[in-house]
């Protein structure tokens, strides 16, 4: 293409310098508007004034008489002897252009690297491994003008080996369903072989290899999608310590950033080879990926690693409590679904409420570890089924069997007594009266054995059957040696009273700690920035809206939304689990009941409770529990 050599029409000079220079250059009259260049404008001193074009594009080169002395416009680029043949002329004007090429190359590189330079801050703040794939294959695709591209990543096989995986594909001129698949690692294929030299590929043909290449391109996709592969940069993403960790292919470069082709035969005609520019614009960009590539595995298996402790742990914690195994994890998958319905929320008092991944992340985690305190509280304490300790019931028995023993010692010893004064008169009267009498005070002690166990399940007790326990507490059975024995202590009397569930008064403030260690305990890991809220939301998943919760007696807007989601996971599982020995799972409908009485009463979010039954969240979370 001929460059744009402009001349003023006013000014014999001009006019007659352009006419030397016509057969080299597209030479065209100064129109009256201003022109944009880039452009080389030909001005004389004999022509009529006219203000400069304010353009950086353009060089005024102007023709003067050789004696005049000026001074000449500053914003020329430079004068010349009107009299100058056309060698001397044409350097001028191809100077000209040579400066005009050299700030254009200048400011592109200067927007080049400054576009490098939000690239690689771009990729080293995503942490969504998906979203890096496509920031490097569509920022890839942006700076070289590729039409298409793939990205292919390196890495082990379960044998060991290692292979590419097909990770990613763009194409802006047909749209087709994209699906992961992996291939060997060889130079068969046009990744594999750049994946293992390490050497950027360059070919102006993809059908056309050059000779002696160790690879074909695969025309089967080209057939079947009505496409065609032309022009083709490969670029490994090589890391600084030099592993290879995967491949960017960049496919048909366009003429125009924004043209889709519309026919393999357009594709013939308009693609065009990738250039040296582009080879260095992708070597850099895969060199930038490679490092945030290798930074997000990296800052993956840390993840993973830190989840796999933080999950052996609640596993070891629940251990210690069978029987509410798969609590921790159950009421992290309800608080994450949960959390994932109120962010997507558009309307009500949650409306505006937005979680970001991390923010997501660090809930479930705090979720997963809000029972950790449990670890402080006594192993018998955990597993307490029962009102009393196995140590106390078996205590009782063993009270019940000596006292029974005694008894059957005492009445032997009155027969004997008997025979010993008045030997055998009236002894079978009498002996029977006594195995009556004993046989009464024996089954007295087993009724009275009885209650207890009764009394000792987890139910609220009728009031006239607690009266009899309290009567249990009474020394009426006398021993073989005149003493007398209430088959109950006071103290056993007491636990036996217990009016709901399992636990006395002192027992269940010490079970209530497991909130205070467990903030104690998490508070004393140095968490990142983004996990540094995890102690705070599950400290608070017992507090209640009113005032009434423990450990801290937290109101309202005090508690966090996180904390307040998490209180209504908890309420459910330990409500439907079937695995707690000191009550039976109640159906989901009955749950939601309770629920629903809780919010009425002012101690759980009335809004997140909504969301959670209209989303239906339990029923999400037992499918996702079902998938992991």
């Amino acid at each position: 293409m001929r460059r744009r050599v402009w001349f003023d029409t006013t000014s014999r000079a001009a006019a007659t310098a352009a006419s030397l220079l016509g057969d080299d250059f597209d030479v065209a009259p100064l129109p009256a508007a201003a022109v944009a260049g880039p452009a080389v404008v030909l001005v004389g001193a004999d022509g009529a004034p006219r203000p400069p074009d304010d353009d950086a594009q353009l060089r005024v080169i102007g023709l003067v008489d050789g004696e005049a002395p000026g001074p000449w416009p500053a914003h020329w680029y430079a004068p010349l002897p009107a009299g100058a043949g056309r060698p001397i002329l044409t350097r001028i004007v191809l100077n000209a252009f040579a400066d005009l090429d050299a700030v254009t190359a200048v400011a592109r590189l200067d927007r080049e690297l400054s576009e490098l330079n939000a690239i690689g801050i771009r990729l080293t703040s995503e942490r969504d491994p998906h979203a890096l794939f496509e920031t490097i294959l569509s920022t890839a695709r942006e700076i070289t003008w590729s039409d298409a591209g793939s990205l292919y990543l390196v890495e082990e096989a379960p044998d060991e080996t290692r292979r590419l995986r097909f990770a990613l594909a763009q194409n802006d001129s047909i749209d087709l369903p994209f699906r992961t698949t992996t291939l060997p690692l060889t130079s068969d294929s046009v990744a594999g072989h750049v994946a293992l030299t390490g050497a950027i590929l360059n070919l102006e043909d993809a059908y056309t290899p050059p000779p002696g290449a160790p690879f074909q391109i695969n025309r089967s996709f080209d057939e079947r999608a009505g496409y065609r592969t032309k022009s083709m940069l490969v670029v490994p993403m090589r890391t600084p310590q030099g592993e290879t960790i995967g491949v960017l292919q960049l496919i048909n470069c366009k003429p125009e950033p924004d043209l889709a082709f519309r026919s393999p035969a357009e594709i013939e005609r308009l693609v065009q080879p990738f250039s040296a520019r582009h080879e260095k614009l992708a070597g850099s960009l895969a060199s930038q990926a490679a490092v945030a590539l290798s930074n997000n595995r990296l800052y993956e298996s840390i993840r993973q690693l830190f989840e796999g402790f933080v999950r052996a742990s609640v596993t070891a914690i629940e251990s210690r409590d069978p029987t509410t195994s798969g609590h921790s994890f159950r009421v992290a998958n309800l608080t994450v679904a949960l959390a994932k319905v109120v962010d997507a929320t558009t309307t009500g008092p949650y409306g505006a409420f937005r979680l970001s991944r991390d923010e997501l992340m660090e809930l479930g985690y705090a979720a997963l570890l809000h029972d950790f305190g449990k670890v402080g509280v006594r192993e018998q304490l955990l597993v307490k089924a029962k009102k009393l300790h196995a140590v106390d019931l078996e205590r009782i028995r063993h009270r019940v069997e000596l006292l029974k023993r005694s008894l059957e010692v005492r009445y032997a010893s009155r027969k004997i007594e008997h025979l010993l004064e008045k030997g055998r008169r009236d002894w079978a009267s009498r002996a029977t009266a006594l195995d009556a009498e004993l046989a009464e005070r024996l089954a007295s002690l087993d009724d009275g054995l009885a209650r207890v166990m009764l009394a000792n399940e987890p139910t609220v007790l009728p009031r006239d059957f607690a009266e009899e326990i309290q009567r249990l507490t009474l020394p009426t059975f006398e021993d073989h040696e005149g003493r007398r024995h209430a088959v109950i202590t006071p103290e056993e009397a007491r636990v036996l009273a217990i009016a709901r569930g399992s636990l006395t008064p002192e027992e269940y403030r010490q079970l209530q700690s497991h909130v205070v260690h467990t903030f104690q305990f998490l508070a004393q890991i140095p968490w990142t920035k983004e996990f540094r809220r995890i102690p705070e939301i599950a400290r608070s998943h017992h507090e209640k809206l009113d005032g009434s919760g423990y450990p801290y007696g937290m109101r309202g807007e005090a508690i966090p939304v996180q904390s307040k989601m998490m209180t209504i996971a908890d309420i459910y599982d330990a409500l439907t689990a079937g695995d707690r020995p000191y009550k039976k799972a109640v159906p989901v409908e009955t749950a939601l009941d309770v629920l629903l009485e809780e919010s009425r009463a002012g101690h759980i979010d009335g809004a997140l409770l909504d969301l959670f039954i209209e989303a239906r969240v339990y029923s999400r979370a037992a499918a996702d529990s079902r998938d992991q």
